[in-house]
């Protein structure tokens, strides 16, 4: 089966109304969208509407969040949180949603110096951004796409009124976000000003998408127009790319080029755990979500030996490791690094071998080649399980190896 592409132009900016426009646009149906906040029991407080629209004369779809019912000013993010771990939600729509709107809470709560829980309703749960968010997230997985990209955002610039008064743009939200996941903001010179990145947007495309940087190459499948609410000096809209990786002349799916996305390296040195404890720090690192975690032995001040515990971290899973690595270790301090690292594009297929079922890890090469591995512990346990050694089965499963 052809592997999906989303890819999300974004040359105005983003913000979730247009995100469910555009979803709409690629055939996604409003109920679809609406469903969540029928499981959430709001469906009699508000609703997504979508319809036709123009903007700068070209086509596409507008989308706007209907509040039925009026609301209280104060609902705190705690309160919003067991509201979706109580729905019976999907659980791929619940669990993006709930990064998402954790992404915001977080940010608001540096922006105002607050506990994450007493963030206020309005700040990062309005039902407009409740809609938003849950109906997307509903969207996205109604698509079943494999891959998401998202293009650089420019964030606009000139002042906003909100609830708090005037604040410049971007927003304190916004740029919070973006330094937060090291995410591209394209410089505004010559535009009109104004907001082109809303917060919920920006946490969405976080939440969702792979890597920022120029769509990968592609077939295009179908194109979704979402419009924007403001007039510009250009058309103001948001596309969603559905696409297929391109057919080189053999038949096959094209490689998709390997793609760089940002990476935080966590250390510390510790001198004062035995070797039973690094071994379980480091397995509880991994089941938190590090992309990896190793040990390396050092000669520490005041003549000690100890090792140094690092562990590889996507930027939206930091919180979480931090947690471990204070839980489970006995460090005082963490350092944290940024890093750019190049990733070959990966998938995890099953075989049927006359020894049994074998997970194998593809990597696909720039040049289009694809190289294969087996899974080592269904390689032991084929072993064990036919009293073979584990180089007859390593040799019985090369054929499955070749693409």
């Amino acid at each position: 089966m052809t592997t999906t592409l989303l890819h999300w132009d974004c040359p105005t900016g983003i913000a979730g109304d247009m995100l469910l426009a555009a979803l709409a646009d690629l055939d996604v149906p409003e109920a679809v969208l609406n469903h969540p906040l029928q499981q959430l029991g709001l469906a009699d407080q508000c609703r997504i509407v979508t319809r036709p629209g123009s903007n700068g004369g070209l086509r596409g779809i507008k989308a706007h969040v209907d509040v039925l019912t009026p609301q209280a000013t104060h609902r705190h993010w705690r309160h919003l949180r067991q509201l979706l771990l109580a729905a019976p939600l999907e659980d791929q729509v619940r669990r993006p949603a709930l990064h998402c709107f954790g992404l915001l809470a977080e940010v608001e709560a540096r922006v105002h110096g607050c506990p994450v829980d007493e963030v206020h309703f309005h700040e990062v749960g309005a039902l407009d951004a409740i809609a938003d968010v849950l109906g997307t997230c509903a969207g996205l997985c109604h698509l079943d796409v494999k891959t998401i990209s998202c293009s650089p955002l420019p964030a606009g610039h000139g002042s906003v009124t909100t609830a708090h008064g005037l604040l410049p743009i971007p927003a304190p939200a916004v740029l919070e976000l973006a330094s937060a996941h090291r995410v591209p903001l394209l410089s505004c010179e010559g535009w009109p000003q104004g907001e082109l990145v809303t917060p919920t947007g920006l946490a969405l495309a976080i939440t969702w998408t792979r890597n920022f940087g120029a769509a990968p190459a592609l077939v295009p499948r179908q194109v979704g127009i979402g419009l924007g609410q403001r007039r510009l000096d250009r058309p103001n809209q948001l596309r969603l790319l559905l696409a297929e990786p391109p057919l080189p002349s053999h038949g096959h799916p094209a490689a998709l080029e390997p793609f760089q996305e940002w990476v935080v390296l966590m250390s510390c040195q510790i001198d004062d755990m035995d070797g039973e404890a690094l071994a379980t720090l480091q397995q509880m690192a991994l089941e938190a979500g590090a992309l990896d975690a190793w040990l390396q032995p050092v000669h520490m001040k005041k003549q000690r030996p100890g090792h140094l515990v690092q562990v590889l971290v996507r930027p939206g899973r930091r919180k979480e490791l931090r947690q471990v690595l204070w839980n489970h270790s006995s460090t005082l301090g963490l350092r944290e690094q940024w890093h750019h690292r190049w990733v070959l594009p990966r998938r995890q297929e099953q075989r049927q071998t006359p020894l049994g079922p074998v997970r194998i890890k593809w990597a696909t090469l720039p040049d289009g080649s694809r190289r294969g591995k087996a899974e080592h512990e269904d390689l032991v346990s084929l072993a064990h399980h036919h009293q073979l050694p584990l180089q007859e089965v390593r040799r019985q499963m090369q054929p499955f190896l070749e693409p």
